[in-house]
């Protein structure tokens, strides 16, 4: 199928080749938009410890709490920074390495702590979703060449082996208290999708066979079990015993009820990585990654006004319909994995009509980075989130185009930047 029309805006500074994968044209915006990006979150570095979250313009935020998944995805991004050829990277990978280290992990109990404020601990719960995002920036920091790299790669591995991994399930379990004492029975689809993130990151990094093993079980069980029988959607929540749980509404953000189409794009762009890590073997996982990716852009899309809605009933009916700049990022990603595989029409159409809609909506042009959430005219509003609260996805969305193969971002990114 083509992808509906939207009443989309006219793009404001590109002509349509800028938008259309592989030109000449398309590869220049995008080294563009990733410079700007790096240029204006370069400003979260704090004189002291940490980093500030931004304003809109750039400024910092009064809010002085540091999450350990903001601290973690700096340091990744700026690490792909760095190994796509751009300078003055290296501050913020130091920054958020040292910072990890000293602040975040935990010398009394081990792991790493979820939000600290100043020297104080703000939320000592230990979360999976924190933990995988650490293994992902000492992954990229140690292709990016850091000292302190596999330090911290070994320490959370060894954390995540011992608290999170359910060997018998073949999925991390997903929340502690800061001692290690349990108080939920919570399990989810977000930590383990990142999971699989970080896991295959680090194979890429260190060539340890058992990233890639843990990360094609975690796959098993989504894409195999769970979206095959749920029509190739994803449900987020599950019981103790990996049961999916409709009932479950959380955290609005990060664990809202039903399904997140943002989190469909996400996995299928990882289980084509996965099958190029594992030498693409003969078998349906195209297929796959396509029905999933269909799934969520055909359920998902606005017809009217364009964009995502955030998540969906699990009959596939919008549920919150608020659209954010992440899964329009994500579905970027998927689509850009598909067209290096030779691609087709559909996937050329969504895939510009993406970029279309980001650089007439999402990409703010005069103060640089991203706008993470638009109204229903399509202008910058800030219901959900304050200020512009992270570089990961949006840059992510950027790098990824400029490279031909699916997987081994930290060869494939080499002078990518470097005009």
């Amino acid at each position: 199928m083509r992808p509906p029309l939207a009443n989309t805006p006219n793009n404001r500074h590109h002509d349509a080749d800028a938008f259309r994968f592989g030109t000449s044209a398309h590869r220049d915006f995008l080294r563009k938009d990733a410079k700007r990006q790096f240029d204006f979150f370069r400003s979260s570095v704090r004189p002291e410890p940490g980093f500030f979250v931004l304003g809109y313009d750039g400024n910092p935020l009064t809010d002085t709490v540091q999450e350990l998944h903001t601290t973690a995805r700096l340091t990744h991004s700026y690490a792909l920074g760095q190994i796509s050829g751009l300078e003055e990277c290296d501050t913020v990978i130091d920054k958020g390495m040292a910072y990890l280290w000293s602040h975040h992990r935990d010398r009394d109990h081990g792991g790493y702590l979820w939000a600290l404020d100043g020297e104080t601990v703000h939320d000592g719960r230990k979360l999976a979703y924190g933990h995988v995002f650490v293994l992902l920036a000492g992954a990229s920091a140690k292709m990016a060449g850091h000292p302190d790299a596999d330090r911290l790669i070994d320490d959370v591995t060894a954390v995540l082996e011992t608290h999170y991994w359910e060997g018998n399930h073949g999925l991390f379990a997903d929340e502690w208290s800061r001692d290690w004492s349990p108080f939920s029975s919570y399990r989810g689809m977000n930590a383990n999708m990142h999971g699989v993130e970080a896991l295959l990151t680090a194979f890429e990094a260190t060539g340890r066979e058992t990233y890639l093993s843990m990360a094609g079980q975690i796959l098993g069980f989504f894409v195999n079990r769970i979206a095959a029988a749920e029509n190739w959607r994803l449900p987020e929540h599950y019981t103790a015993d990996w049961q999916i749980d409709r009932l479950y509404s959380g955290n609005p953000m990060f664990r809202p009820g039903g399904t997140t189409p943002g989190h469909s794009f996400e996995l299928a762009r990882l289980l084509l990585q996965y099958w190029d890590l594992s030498g693409r073997p003969e078998n349906n996982t195209q297929e796959v990654a396509w029905k999933l990716t269909e799934r969520a852009l055909s359920d998902a899309w606005n017809n009217e006004l364009g964009g995502f809605a955030y998540t969906l009933n699990f009959d596939g009916t919008p549920a919150i319909g608020s659209r954010y700049w992440w899964p329009v990022t994500e579905a970027i990603g998927v689509l850009a994995s598909f067209l290096k595989l030779g691609g087709n029409q559909v996937q050329h159409d969504w895939y510009s009509r993406l970029w279309c809609f980001a650089d007439a909506h999402f990409i703010d042009y005069e103060n640089g980075g991203w706008f993470p959430e638009i109204d229903e005219q399509g202008k910058p509003t800030t219901t959900q989130f304050l200020g512009k609260p992270d570089i990961y996805h949006s840059v992510q969305a950027a790098l990824f185009p400029l490279t031909s193969g699916l997987s081994k971002l930290g060869e494939e990114l080499r002078g990518a930047l470097i005009s």
